[in-house]
């Protein structure tokens, strides 16, 4: 072999070695830091419908609240409260939340009891928060009763999945 095809196959393998060594440290350091969730095109929308609900048209009443707006002494925020992320807080802004060990999940559960696409909590018209099972293999259970069918949550119940305890709060 010549000495030019020699250096082209060392460059190579430096090449995938260092690629191999960065690929490694985004690894550690998503396992460590948790992926970044952010909302902006929620929170435009919010944004706008707020400030269009604080310009009166002229001429004409003021229309009532839309169902979907959160009611007075709705739940604010998802606490978990037992298993592995004990003491995560997540502000509930009218977004569906999925929880599993899929990395794409908003809350990603390290459970070995839960699925990678477990449940997911979403808002009603109604302005009640709804959770639904994804067809995961160890069920989900709100207050001890396993679901079958999506089910409003009151707040401060207890939605179990797998060890991981769940609860809305105000």
């Amino acid at each position: 072999m010549s000495e030019l095809t020699l250096t082209v196959m060392r460059l190579g393998f430096l090449a995938v070695l260092w690629l191999f060594v960065i690929v490694a440290v985004q690894v550690i350091r998503s396992d460590l830091f948790g992926t970044r969730v952010t909302q902006r095109a929620t929170a435009r929308r919010a944004a706008d419908a707020r400030d269009r609900q604080q310009q009166p048209q002229r001429g004409r009443p003021q229309a009532p609240a839309r169902p979907g707006r959160q009611r007075r002494g709705a739940p604010t925020k998802l606490v978990i409260t037992e298993g592995s992320l004990t003491g995560t807080t997540v502000a509930l802004q009218g977004q569906t939340i999925t929880l599993g060990r899929a990395h794409d999940s908003t809350i990603v559960l390290d459970d070995d009891y839960a699925s990678g696409r477990h449940a997911r909590i979403y808002p009603d018209r109604d302005g009640q928060w709804i959770i639904e099972d994804l067809g995961s293999t160890n069920g989900t259970y709100l207050d001890r009763a396993r679901l079958t069918a999506p089910a409003p949550i009151p707040p401060g119940s207890a939605v179990r999945i797998g060890k991981t305890v769940i609860e809305l709060r105000k």
